[in-house]
């Protein structure tokens, strides 16, 4: 039995791995596992006492969302370029325009094995992404087995990153806790992850 907890906003929320130009390298729309473990160590601050990097207590999740914008941003580099003469020096940083991929009306499920576990995220907020990507939760906790979770495309609709090592994985990062060992990950899509209703 899973213990599933529904995550939604009525907002816009940047895409995962979007810091990267969406013009020149299209992010996915799922979330990686280092993504999964921060929203676990948010809501179980308690895990990082002795963090290994590793997924502890959501067991699957399942993210889905009306539409990707894009969004121009302005951004400036951290260094400094200098210009002009030795006498006559000048430094500046100058400025450039990336676009963001944002998620409009994310849905997020996060499946636990524990009910206390799905009690207690339920009862709290979580970040997507960035601090400013807030979602929150629905109060009622849904009971399912792993098979209806899987296979429930009118409920649990969206894109999963399955964390495991298979024909079908690819490399989705290293875990800087574990000597930067490469993480694995293949791509389960639950019935339609973009809902076009809008």
């Amino acid at each position: 039995m899973l213990y599933v907890v529904k995550y939604s906003g009525p907002f816009g929320f940047i895409k995962p791995w979007t810091a990267v130009r969406d013009s020149e390298t299209y992010s996915q729309q799922f979330l990686t596992p280092s993504i999964v473990a921060g929203i676990e160590r948010k809501l179980f601050p308690e895990l990082l006492q002795s963090d290994d990097g590793e997924i502890k207590k959501v067991v699957g999740h399942r993210l889905s969302y009306k539409q990707i914008s894009q969004q121009q941003e302005q951004i400036q580099p951290r260094g400094w370029n200098e210009k002009g003469t030795r006498k006559n020096r000048t430094f500046e940083r100058p400025y450039a325009i990336l676009v963001r991929g944002v998620l409009v009306e994310p849905i997020l499920f996060l499946a636990f094995e524990q009910k206390p576990d799905a009690e207690a995220a339920s009862e709290q907020h979580i970040c997507l992404c960035r601090n400013e990507d807030i979602l929150y939760p629905d109060e009622a906790i849904l009971e399912v087995s792993r098979v209806e979770f899987d296979s429930n495309e009118e409920l649990f609709s969206g894109f999963e990153l399955v964390f495991e090592r298979n024909k079908q994985s690819f490399l989705v990062g290293y875990n800087r806790f574990k000597e930067n060992q490469s993480m694995y990950g293949f791509i389960k899509v639950v019935g339609n992850p973009v809902e076009r209703n809008y």
